[in-house]
């Protein structure tokens, strides 16, 4: 596999590894891939929810209630929140 990176990213790498926190660029990369990975299952379970209680009917909580306590829950930036909103609309 052949991946091309940032000088930018070239150099977090290299910190990285210089640092003693990872072995090598490897570990370096299959754990931003792992997080990467984690972040967007967060995301799945969040639109899952957040789609089953829209599902569920009348609720005396307003839908931007149940959307800042759903990512309040998930620790979710106010950036990937708002991609979260748009993709409902």
């Amino acid at each position: 596999m052949d991946v091309s990176l940032t000088e930018k990213q070239r150099k977090y790498i290299d910190e990285q590894v210089n640092s003693g926190d990872h072995k090598n660029a490897s570990e370096v990369i299959r754990e931003a891939l792992g997080a990467h990975e984690l972040h967007h299952q967060k995301l799945e379970n969040l639109l899952a929810e957040i789609q089953t209680d829209i599902d569920s009917g009348v609720s005396e909580k307003t839908v931007k209630d149940i959307l800042e306590a759903k990512r309040k829950q998930y620790g979710v930036q106010m950036k990937v929140f708002r991609e979260i909103m748009t993709s409902l609309n």
